[in-house]
C-alpha cells in the first residue's frame, strides 16, 4: 500500500541498487536509490511506487562509470584520472572500476547523471565515499591537479615526508572541490528547472577509520561546505573489525573500535546543525564469514552506537538484497546457506526499534565520568604515507583496494597499524569512561564546541594543527578550567613538514612549540604538571603508540585523567568499570567488557523484552556476559497502556483503539520473513486474526499482561485483528 509522503519524517532510510523487491523492502522512511545506469529512472519509479521518499546515492570516488572512462560521454578516454600507485598499478575497486581522481570533467558527468535523478523527483542526494587512496598520487590527472594546485612541478609523494603530507593534502581539497561543486550545482538546478529545494549528504567512513586504512577524505572539511546538508557515518563491522593493540595484544576489538568510530562522527557535526545517520549492516562486504559471526558483531555495532546519544537517525542496512536474498558459508564450512529466520527477525525489531529512537531525548547513562575527549584532526590521514611501499622482499605491494584490506596478513597488520591513537584511547573505553574522539578542526568554527569537556588529550605525533588560531581556542579552554593531556616526544617525522608552525620570522621545530607558548608554558616544557589559569596541563614525553603496548602504558592514560580531574578540583574520582551503558527512553544498551577490571557478568536489575531475541522473549534481571552486549525494551519505564502495539519487527500502522471488542493495526514487514509483534493487553484475547487466518503462534505473559504473536510479513500490510468478546 502506498502512502502519502509529505507527513513523513526521514529516521531511517536504506540503500539498494536493484529494482524494489519484495523480500527486501525494509518499510523504512526512504530508500536511497542506487547507482545512475540507464534504468535509474525505472528503479525510483518501482520504489516511488511503494510509498518511499526517494533519494539517490551514488559513488563520487568508483561506481560503473566505464561509459566515462571509455570516451562514450565526451569522446576522451579517462582512464588517466585513475588513482594509481608508485608502482603505475591503477588502484581498483572491482573490474574497469577503478577509484577517480575527482577532475572537474568527472564531476561534470555526475552531474549529468544527478540531474536525471532530480528529474525523476529525488528529494535528496547523497554522494557516497569520496575515498583518494594514500598510496595513489602518480597518475597523469593528479600530476595534473598538482601543478595547478601548486603551481610547481609534480613531486613523488613518496621523496619525503612534505612530499607526501602536500599530496594527502591536495587529495582531501580535490574531493571538496568536487563535491563543493557538484551540491551547489545541483542546488541550483533544482530551484531553477522545478522550484524546490534538495539536500545533499556525504556517507563516509569515520575519520578513524580513513586514517588506519590509509585514505584521504575532506571529512571536517565538509562541515563548512555551505550546501552540505550532512553525513551517514559509514561504520560497520568491516570498518570495526580491523585489528588493534592493546596492552601489546593485536586482535578484533569491534566494539570497542566502533565505539570510537561513532564517536567521531556524532562529534563531526555536533553544535553544526548538520545531520547524521549512523550507518548498520547486517553481514559485511567481506563474503566468507558465517551468519553467527555477523550477528555477534552487528549487535555490537548497534549497540555501540546507540551509546551515543546525540544521533537518532539510521541507515539501517546497506544493500538489504544481499542480507535476505544471499547465501554465506555454514558454520562447518559444508556449502553456504540462507540467512536464519530467527536472525532475519531480530533484525527487522532493531530496525523498527532504531526508528522510534527519536521520540526518546531522555538520556540517562549510568555513573559514569564524563566529558572527557581525545582530540583527532584531518591531518591524521595527511601522515600515513611511507617512503618506500614494498616490503624488503618486494614480494608485496599494498594496492589500496578492497580485497587488499579484508585478506588478513603480516603485511597488512602492520600497515594498518595505528596505535598512536589507540594507545591513547582503548585504556579509558576499556574501563567504562565514554571517551569522545573529539574533531579538533571544528575549534575554529564553531563557539563553545569544547563546553561539554573537562580534559581532552592531545599528542602531534600522528597529526597536525592546520591554523595557529587552534592553539588560542585551547588556550582559553584551558585557562577556563580545562586540563589538556599533552603526550609526544618529537620524533614524528611529519614535524618538519613546511607548514605555518616553521614559516615566517617566528618559526617553531615544532607545532607543540607553539602550543606551549600559547598557553604560557614557554615552547619546550619538560615532563610534568603545570597549571594555568583555572586549569592545568599535563606534559608526557614519550610517543603515545608505546601506551599501546604494555600494561604500565595502559594505566598511565587512566592515571594521567585521575590527575587531570584533581588538578580541575572535581570532587567525583574517574569511575572506571568494566561496561558502557546508557538508557534511551525505555530502551536500555549495555555493553560487557573484556580485558578490563573484572571479568564478572553485569545484571541489568529489571523486567525487559530482549530485543536481541527472534521471540521477544520476557527477561527479568537479565545477565550480559563480558564481551557482549544487548538491548532492552524496559517494561517498568514504558507508559501504561490498555491496548497498544509494544514492539514489533514490522512497520505498525493504523493502530485503532479497542471498539466493541476489537483492537486492529496493520504490520508491513518483507516478504517471507516471520514477524514477531509483543502487544500489551489489558486481558488475554479470544482470537487473533491475521489476514483473515487465525494466528497460532501466540502466547500470553499474564505477569506482563503481554502477548507475543508471529505471522509471516507482508510488505503492503497484514491486517491484525484482536478479539476480546465472543462475536
Amino acid at each position: 500500500m502506498s502512502r502519502p509522503v509529505s507527513d513523513r519524517k526521514e529516521w531511517t532510510g536504506f540503500q539498494e541498487s536493484r529494482p524494489y523487491g519484495a523480500k527486501y523492502d525494509l518499510r523504512s522512511d526512504f530508500v536511497m536509490v542506487y547507482g545512475i545506469s540507464d534504468d535509474l529512472e525505472e528503479r525510483i519509479a518501482g520504489w516511488k511506487e511503494k510509498g518511499y521518499i526517494i533519494h539517490l546515492m551514488t559513488g563520487v570516488s568508483w561506481g560503473e562509470y566505464q561509459i566515462y572512462l571509455y570516451g562514450k560521454y565526451d569522446g576522451r578516454d579517462h582512464w588517466d584520472e585513475a588513482q594509481t600507485n608508485r608502482a603505475g598499478d591503477q588502484l581498483l575497486h572491482g573490474k574497469d572500476v577503478p577509484y577517480m581522481v575527482p577532475t572537474i570533467s568527472f564531476s561534470e558527468y555526475l552531474a549529468a547523471g544527478i540531474k536525471r535523478a532530480i528529474d525523476s523527483g529525488a528529494e535528496a542526494i547523497h554522494l557516497e565515499e569520496p575515498e583518494f587512496w594514500v598510496a595513489g598520487g602518480y597518475s597523469e590527472a593528479f600530476k595534473r591537479e598538482w601543478r595547478i594546485f601548486y603551481q610547481e612541478p609534480w613531486i613523488p609523494p613518496h621523496e619525503s615526508p612534505d612530499a607526501q603530507y602536500r599530496a594527502s593534502k591536495l587529495k582531501a581539497y580535490l574531493y571538496y572541490r568536487t563535491l563543493d561543486r557538484l551540491c551547489a550545482q545541483m542546488k541550483e538546478y533544482a530551484e531553477v528547472n522545478y522550484e524546490r529545494a534538495i539536500r545533499f549528504y556525504v556517507p563516509t567512513h569515520s575519520l578513524i577509520n580513513y586514517t588506519q586504512w590509509r585514505i584521504v577524505s575532506p571529512e571536517a572539511l565538509l562541515v563548512n561546505m555551505p550546501a552540505c546538508d550532512g553525513f551517514i557515518a559509514q561504520v560497520w563491522t568491516g570498518t570495526a573489525r580491523t585489528r588493534n593493540v592493546y596492552k601489546g595484544i593485536r586482535e578484533e576489538r569491534t566494539f570497542e573500535t566502533a565505539f570510537l568510530e561513532y564517536g567521531v562522527m556524532q562529534e563531526l557535526v555536533r553544535g553544526t546543525g548538520r545531520d547524521m545517520w549512523f550507518l548498520h549492516d547486517p553481514i559485511e562486504d567481506n563474503p566468507n564469514y558465517t551468519w553467527s559471526d555477523y550477528k555477534v558483531n552487528y549487535e555490537d555495532t548497534v549497540v555501540a552506537s546507540l551509546l551515543h546519544p546525540y544521533v537518532n537517525n539510521y541507515e539501517i542496512c546497506p544493500w538489504p538484497r544481499r542480507v535476505f536474498e544471499v547465501a554465506y558459508p555454514k558454520e562447518d564450512g559444508k556449502g553456504k546457506e540462507m540467512i536464519p529466520p530467527d536472525y532475519a527477525t531480530e533484525l527487522l525489531t532493531v530496525m523498527h526499534v532504531l526508528r522510534d529512537m527519536h521520540r526518546h531525548e531522555e538520556i540517562t547513562s549510568d555513573e559514569q565520568t564524563d566529558g572527557i575527549g581525545l582530540l583527532l584532526a584531518n591531518s591524521a590521514m595527511f601522515q600515513r604515507g611511507d617512503v618506500d611501499l614494498q616490503s624488503d622482499d618486494g614480494d608485496f605491494r599494498y594496492d589500496g583496494t578492497i580485497s587488499s584490506l579484508i585478506l588478513p596478513s603480516e603485511h597488512h597488520e602492520e600497515m594498518l597499524n595505528w596505535s598512536a591513537f589507540y594507545g591513547l584511547a582503548l585504556p579509558l573505553v576499556k574501563h567504562g569512561i565514554p571517551l569522545r574522539p573529539v574533531q579538533l578542526d571544528n575549534l575554529l568554527h564553531f563557539p563553545g564546541y569544547l563546553d561539554d569537556y573537562r580534559v581532552l588529550l592531545l599528542s602531534y605525533e600522528f597529526m597536525k594543527p592546520e591554523h595557529a588560531g587552534l592553539h588560542q581556542v585551547l588556550s582559553q579552554w584551558i585557562r577556563e578550567g580545562g586540563c589538556l593531556i599533552y603526550v609526544g616526544d618529537g620524533s614524528d617525522p611529519y614535524h618538519g613538514v613546511k607548514e605555518w608552525w616553521n614559516q615566517g620570522a617566528r618559526a617553531y621545530e615544532r607545532p607543540d612549540d607553539h602550543l606551549f607558548e600559547a598557553i604560557g608554558m614557554g615552547r619546550r616544557p619538560e615532563d610534568g604538571e603545570y597549571r594555568v589559569g583555572q586549569g592545568g596541563v599535563i606534559v608526557y614525553r614519550v610517543h603515545p603508540a608505546r601506551l599501546a603496548e604494555t600494561e604500565d602504558g595502559a594505566n598511565w592514560v587512566r592515571e594521567s585523567v585521575k590527575r587531570a580531574l584533581a588538578m580541575r578540583g572535581d570532587e567525583e574520582p574517574l569511575r572506571e568499570k568494566h561496561y558502557l551503558q546508557i538508557r534511551r527512553g525505555p530502551y536500555v544498551a549495555t555493553r560487557v567488557m573484556t580485558e578490563s577490571l573484572t571479568d564478572q557478568a553485569v545484571t541489568v536489575h529489571g523486567s525487559y523484552i530482549d530485543l536481541f531475541d527472534a521471540r521477544l522473549t520476557i527477561v527479568s534481571n537479565p545477565v550480559v556476559e563480558p564481551g557482549k552486549g544487548s538491548l532492552l525494551y524496559d517494561l517498568e519505564a514504558a507508559p501504561e497502556q490498555t491496548s497498544a502495539v509494544v514492539i514489533s519487527s514490522s512497520r505498525i500502522r493504523d493502530e485503532e483503539p479497542v471498539v466493541k471488542g476489537k483492537f486492529q493495526f496493520v504490520s508491513e514487514a518483507p516478504a517471507g520473513v516471520i514477524v514477531s509483534t509483543r502487544l500489551q493487553l489489558k486481558e488475554e484475547p479470544r482470537h487473533v486474526i491475521a489476514d483473515g487466518h487465525e494466528v497460532i503462534d501466540r502466547s500470553w505473559e499474564p505477569g506482563s499482561r503481554t502477548l507475543l504473536i508471529r505471522y509471516p510479513g507482508v510488505p503492503e500490510g497484514t491486517l491484525v485483528t484482536v478479539i476480546f468478546e465472543k462475536g
